[in-house]
């Protein structure tokens, strides 16, 4: 590895203070999605959605945005996203355990359906694409005010192939929006893999709506940072969107609802495990001497108890009042 290589975060203008804060936020949420299913499967909590092989790239586009600036409409597997941004593993656990202090709905949607106010986090719906038109609706009104954000929305690339996610390329492209599309390529759309569903590179897509897409693995956080990074510069520079091809694999069934060795072998998921970019990053910080494995054991021990920390609060929180299923749903007091 060349030194240009060896210190690459340093060259994109990451500290190395937070080219560990990357590998730290990787490592826990790993932790978290761990700790679903392990809480889905003893029955605490319905349902779990994993991300497990999508964190490196999640944490680095997140550190080339601007937190309680831009806005962010991510989908539901974007945990290490949202960790990077503000939001905190209390906050995804009190979603799991359908809480009544989940910031996201209150306890009343599945978890990944972010919403977080105070961090720009617009909350998600679970129609699958949806958030793009909003996304291209909050880049136009920056654009009307004359403000200088961005906005971030992502999605999976079986959503690639749905009218919302043309017409919101078609209209950013047009007006030469400031948003950015991030296209999370986890190679299958539930039980559906990549090559039945899509023909060519889904970044190429771009090409007919007037603006850049660029394909990037998924896997090299640092890469995804670079990329990001220019790409919100272009759109705070007036010159419109842009979309990313994210390519990952997906090493978790879709949900807890599914299961994946219908269509795919172990074999085949074990192969691309050891591609995972969370273990590269480790690697790479140890490679510039700034990681080392006692560092590391310490850092799992400590998330470990933030993880039950988190864990305890939120099985403990209060549910719900059953009166509160209407809030928010129909408006209220004298007005017509």
């Amino acid at each position: 590895m060349s030194i240009g290589q060896l210190y690459k975060h340093r060259s994109l203008g990451l500290s190395d203070d937070e080219a560990i804060r990357m590998y730290t936020i990787m490592s826990l949420t790993a932790k978290y999605d761990e700790r679903g299913l392990m809480l889905q499967r003893a029955g605490k909590v319905p349902f779990h959605i994993s991300g497990m092989g999508q964190y490196a790239g999640q944490v680095g586009m997140a550190f080339a945005m601007q937190p309680q600036k831009d806005y962010f409409l991510p989908y539901y597997r974007d945990f290490a996203f949202v960790l990077s941004i503000g939001m905190t593993v209390k906050d995804l656990m009190l979603s799991l355990f359908c809480k009544a202090e989940d910031v996201s709905s209150g306890g009343r949607q599945m978890p990944g359906h972010f919403g977080d106010k105070k961090n720009n986090v617009v909350t998600g719906s679970s129609p699958v694409t949806t958030q793009v038109p909003h996304a291209v609706g909050i880049a136009l009104a920056a654009k009307m005010k004359k403000q200088d954000f961005v906005t971030f929305v992502s999605f999976g690339e079986g959503s690639s192939n749905q009218g919302d996610f043309h017409e919101g390329c078609n209209f950013a492209g047009v007006h030469k929006l400031p948003v950015i599309f991030v296209c999370e390529n986890n190679q299958y759309a539930i039980s559906v893999p990549l090559h039945k569903q899509v023909s060519g590179k889904i970044a190429d897509r771009a090409i007919g709506y007037g603006f850049p897409g660029v394909q990037v693995d998924g896997s090299d956080a640092l890469e995804m940072y670079r990329v990001m990074k220019e790409a919100r510069e272009r759109a705070i520079r007036g010159e419109g969107p842009t979309l990313i091809e994210m390519v990952s694999y997906r090493l978790m069934p879709h949900s807890t609802s599914d299961d994946d060795m219908l269509y795919r072998t172990k074999e085949e998921v074990e192969q691309n495990r050891q591609k995972d970019g969370i273990v590269k990053f480790k690697e790479y910080l140890m490679e510039c001497g700034l990681w080392s494995e006692e560092q590391d054991r310490e850092l799992q021990d400590r998330q470990k108890q933030e993880i039950n920390d988190a864990t305890k609060y939120a099985d403990l929180a209060p549910y719900p009042k059953p009166e509160d299923t209407l809030l928010h749903v129909y408006a209220e007091g004298d007005g017509v």
